[in-house]
């Protein structure tokens, strides 16, 4: 299922790296805990408002993928990590940024950020769950909340400054970091000597975590050293170097580290290589013709486990440049060995809508379905097949169900709105639309198109109950969130 794309800007919240010092020739399990200090700063719940208003600034500033098979992969990795982590405090939200930079981040309320970027470099599964895992770690140990305690200490600067130049950052970064360092005196010394133990606690929580999520734990040191040779004489090394250096002693640090674990080995994972493949196919900001170059050679050199991904990718590629009878060629022989693959179904469904063919679509997808009920990835396909068929009335059923059990879910609202306004009704139109500004911050809009939907509808029916409501919702928001900044 193919969905749309926004424009870009860049922001790094909470990549607390610098270097860290030599590891000491003790245990993984002998090492001190350095804990939870951020608690007399910031409580937990109003780390989750912040992360809540941080998400919605981003949603209207980022080109977030949209994408729900990238979105459950990305989801399902991250939950299999969060699910052996220790100190978990608050609910965590991985999603994907389209940016071909390698970089990650993680921000208040258990957000965090993947640049489609690290799929180009990841070899495996247990690569990218490294660093997922490591920032994982810094949300666990609330390193942000930490160091706006340390700066606290060092300036007459309040938290409630540092978090209102957070908010800035997010919104028009080059502003935020100008406030953040035109308002923050302390020593610079004494910063990098806090990130350092950042780093530090970081790496060594993220690979117990690996370890603990059957993930192999020499994957961070691995990914660390290809990245640290390949950008080594770089003029503009990528994001994740300059917001994650990796000298020489960071490095031995995490091998030795590793080497302390049982080895053993980790399969590859062909969900992730499908992933990859997709993300190569249509998130990695190259043309097609790149596309295909790359996965033509790296065919050339792959396990046949390995070349069901890439044909995979190929296809993807075919179907966006409708070539139907080559990416039919790929697909039917992939989906007839896994029917219930939803990376198959999905194209499957690309492959049948690009072709108007939305009766065998249906079919297919409705059988899945049967036995996957509840499949976020499953129930979008079939609303998207069904409004491109112009079954608006199915489609907005089976929509208003979605979007009530994941309303921060934008296809579902995108969809929605599509919906209704090809069937006719200017109100329900609106009112998806204003849901997508609310997802956004975006009140003002919000509100405006309720209002504008509550007077279309009958004076004094339910419809009008409902979006009258809502407006009260959104007030009550906006004033929420303006009290944040």
């Amino acid at each position: 299922m193919q969905l749309f794309k926004k424009a870009t800007t860049s922001v790094l919240i909470a990549s607390l790296a610098l270097s860290s010092p030599a590891l000491a020739t003790t245990t993984y399990s002998d090492l001190p805990e350095i804990g939870t200090a951020a608690a007399g700063t910031l409580t937990v719940e109003k780390e989750i408002e912040y992360g809540d208003a941080y998400m919605r600034m981003l949603r209207s500033s980022q080109p977030i993928v949209n994408d729900p098979l990238l979105s459950e992969y990305v989801t399902g990795l991250g939950n299999s990590l969060v699910a052996n982590a220790n100190d978990v405090k608050t609910p965590f939200e991985f999603f994907l940024i389209r940016n071909r930079d390698i970089n990650a981040f993680a921000f208040f309320g258990g957000h965090v950020a993947l640049h489609t970027g690290l799929f180009l470099h990841a070899k495996t599964e247990s690569e990218l769950a490294s660093v997922v895992a490591h920032e994982i770690a810094h949300l666990t140990q609330r390193h942000l909340a930490r160091a706006m305690e340390e700066q606290a200490r060092q300036t007459p600067l309040t938290i409630a400054a540092m978090v209102g130049s957070l908010m800035l950052a997010i919104a028009a970064p080059q502003a935020g970091i100008a406030a953040v360092q035109a308002t923050t005196a302390a020593s610079i010394q004494g910063r990098i000597n806090y990130t350092r133990s950042n780093e530090k606690e970081a790496d060594r929580i993220g690979i117990e975590t690996l370890s603990r999520s059957g993930y192999d734990v020499n994957a961070m040191p691995r990914f660390f050293t290809r990245l640290s040779d390949q950008y080594r004489y770089a003029s503009k090394p990528p994001s994740f170097l300059l917001t994650h250096p990796l000298p020489d002693d960071r490095i031995t640090d995490t091998r030795a580290r590793a080497e302390q674990y049982p080895k053993h080995s980790v399969p590859m994972s062909p969900t992730y290589q499908l992933a990859r493949a997709r993300v190569i196919a249509r998130f990695a900001g190259i043309d097609s013709n790149a596309s295909l170059d790359w996965f033509e050679r790296t065919l050339k050199k792959a396990s046949p486990a390995e070349a069901q991904s890439l044909n995979y990718g190929k296809a993807l590629v075919y179907i966006d440049t409708r070539q139907f009878d080559k990416a039919a060629a790929l697909l039917n022989p992939l989906f007839a060995a896994q029917p219930n693959n939803r990376f198959y179904l999905d194209a499957m469904t690309d492959l049948d809508v690009a072709q108007k063919q939305f009766a065998p679509a249906l079919a297919r997808l409705n059988k899945a379905l049967d036995t996957q009920p509840n499949n976020p990835v499953l129930l979008l396909n079939r609303d998207y097949v069904l409004v491109k068929a112009e079954k608006y009335k199915d489609a907005i059923i089976g929509l208003e169900r979605y979007t009530h059990r994941h309303p921060t879910d934008v296809n579902g609202w995108s969809m929605l709105q599509e919906a209704y306004e090809h069937s006719g009704d200017q109100a329900g139109g609106l009112a998806a639309q204003g849901e997508l500004y609310a997802l956004q911050a975006r009140w003002h809009k919000a509100i405006a198109n309720y209002t504008q939907a509550s007077q279309l509808v009958d004076l004094g029916s339910l419809d009008q109950a409902r979006y009258d409501a809502r407006i009260d919702q959104l007030r009550v928001e906006e004033a929420r969130f303006s009290a944040l900044q």
